[in-house]
C-alpha cells in the first residue's frame, strides 16, 4: 500500500494569491500527495496584523481549494487562541495521528531561506518533510549557498528519497506566479485590477465583501478583524 503523503501549506493569506496555488499545485505533482491541507494563521507572530479576518481569509482559501478535489482548507490554526506557529501546529498534526514522514510542510524558498529564524529551529525539520518550491528571485538552487549546514538534508524528488524513515528537505525547482498579497492590498486600495493576480473565486469574494479597501474614515481596510494582533512571516514562528 502507497503510503499517504499529506501536504501542509500555511501563512497568512491576505488573500490566498496565484503565487499560493502554483507552489501548491507544484508541490502536489512533484509528491504525489494524497491530500493538501492549507492553513491559514490565526495570529502571525512576526508580520503585522492581517486587513482581513480569519472569517474572510479562510472562506477565500476554502474557495482555492474547492477546484482541487485533493485540497482542503483547514481551521486548526485559526480555532487555536495563541500564536500561529508552525511547530505547534505540526505537533498537532502528528498528536491527531499523522507520522512525521506522512507530512510535507510546503513552503516558498524566500520563507525559507530565513528557516533559522523559525521557533523551535533546527529541530523543527524533524517534525515532517519540508517541500521547499522556488520563487521569483529565490530558486531553490540558491539554497544550498544560503544554508551550508542543511545540506545533508536536501534531496530531490526521487522514490528513494519520498521513502526516507527520516524527514527531508525537498527541493522543487517549478515556476510560480511574482505576486504578493501587499501587492493585491494595494492594488485593492487604490481601486486597481487583482484579475490573474488571485483565483477567479477569491477575486469575486473580495469584491463582494468589499474587502482590502478603504472604509469611508480611512482608519482602516474594508473586512479588517476589529481586534489588534501580532504578525508572522509565511511558515515562521
Amino acid at each position: 500500500m502507497t503510503r499517504r503523503r499529506i501536504g501542509v501549506l500555511g501563512g497568512t493569506f491576505d488573500p490566498i494569491h496565484c503565487g499560493h496555488v502554483d507552489a501548491a499545485g507544484a508541490a502536489h505533482a512533484a509528491l504525489g500527495l494524497s491530500e493538501l491541507l492549507i492553513v491559514p494563521s490565526h495570529i502571525p507572530p512576526h508580520r503585522a496584523e492581517p486587513s482581513a479576518s480569519g472569517y474572510h481569509r479562510f472562506a477565500m482559501v476554502a474557495l482555492a481549494a474547492a477546484v482541487h478535489p485533493a485540497w482542503r482548507a483547514s481551521d486548526v490554526e485559526l480555532i487555536d487562541p495563541s500564536l500561529s506557529y508552525t511547530a505547534r501546529t505540526l505537533a498537532r498534526l502528528q498528536a491527531g495521528g499523522y507520522r512525521p514522514t506522512e507530512l510535507f510542510f510546503v513552503v516558498g524558498a524566500d520563507a525559507f531561506a530565513e528557516i533559522a529564524t523559525w521557533r523551535d529551529y533546527p529541530a523543527l525539520l524533524d517534525r515532517a518533510h519540508f517541500a521547499v518550491v522556488s520563487r521569483p528571485l529565490v530558486p531553490v538552487g540558491d539554497l544550498p549557498g544560503r544554508l551550508p549546514d542543511l545540506t545533508a538534508r536536501f534531496a530531490g524528488v526521487s522514490a528513494g528519497a519520498l521513502a526516507s524513515p527520516v524527514p527531508l528537505i525537498f527541493l522543487i525547482d517549478a515556476p510560480t506566479a511574482d505576486v504578493s498579497s501587499t501587492e493585491i492590498r494595494r492594488r485593492r486600495a487604490a481601486g486597481e485590477s487583482i484579475a490573474g493576480l488571485v483565483p477567479p473565486a477569491v477575486e469575486q469574494y473580495i469584491e463582494r465583501h468589499g474587502l482590502y479597501r478603504r472604509d469611508p474614515a480611512g482608519d482602516r481596510p474594508a473586512g479588517a478583524p476589529a481586534h489588534s494582533a501580532a504578525g508572522r512571516l509565511h511558515g515562521q514562528g
